[in-house]
């Protein structure tokens, strides 16, 4: 890789830290590493001295941040879930000390590649209006490929941060997420009657089963 690149002992040393102080940072999201052939980190020089505060006049401040919350369903919604979520995300930029630019929300599956909250948090990235996204958990972003995302978000100078531990127990999400799959997938073959008539048979089946685990 040429100069633009670093290894990670070099980068530890430009930014004054531990080698297991970066390898922290990358499993908490806030600075993420390429990967070379032989699954070495490399570490962008100008992340690096974007956290040294040596940034781009044409890059946003580091202060400055967009919220992103997501939940799957209108019932979550209606319940409140991506209110309070959302205000846990706010309460926790105040903390840093860190500006808002946007707050974005969405009501949709973490497969759903057409959010429109993800759109816009993705135009604001490269318009370098912010240099943070901030997240309750990492699945609100996407349920697969947040590799992607964040890599997209790393090209222009913006990092994903992670509020809370990535393990989360969240069983209905993650049934309505296989159910929105097996839809989607079905509808390709069978068309769009075909994959709603699949979608419908997975969701009786998946309650059936857990209307069998109920105690008597």
């Amino acid at each position: 890789m040429d100069e633009q690149f670093v290894s990670i002992g070099k980068a530890a040393k430009m930014l004054g830290m531990s080698i297991e102080g970066l390898r922290k940072w990358e499993r908490e999201g806030r600075l993420i590493p390429v990967r070379t052939l032989t699954n070495h980190r490399r570490y962008r020089v100008a992340d690096l001295h974007a956290l040294m505060h040596d940034t781009d006049p044409n890059s946003a401040p580091d202060t400055h941040c967009i919220l992103y919350a997501r939940v799957s369903t209108k019932k979550q919604q209606e319940a409140g879930n991506l209110d309070r979520q959302l205000g846990r995300l706010t309460t926790y930029a105040a903390e840093q000390h860190w500006t808002v630019v946007a707050a974005l929300t969405d009501v949709a599956s973490g497969l759903n590649e057409e959010r429109r909250g993800l759109h816009q948090l993705l135009d604001l990235a490269r318009e370098r209006r912010a240099s943070v996204v901030v997240v309750e958990y990492r699945d609100r972003l996407a349920r697969f490929g947040l590799g992607y995302l964040e890599t997209f978000l790393h090209a222009f100078g913006v990092r994903v941060v992670v509020m809370e531990s990535p393990v989360k127990d969240d069983q209905q999400e993650l049934v309505e997420d296989l159910i929105a799959i097996t839809t989607s997938f079905s509808a390709r073959i069978d068309g769009t009657r075909g994959g709603k008539k699949v979608g419908a048979t997975v969701r009786q089946a998946i309650a059936a089963l857990a209307q069998e685990g109920v105690p008597k």
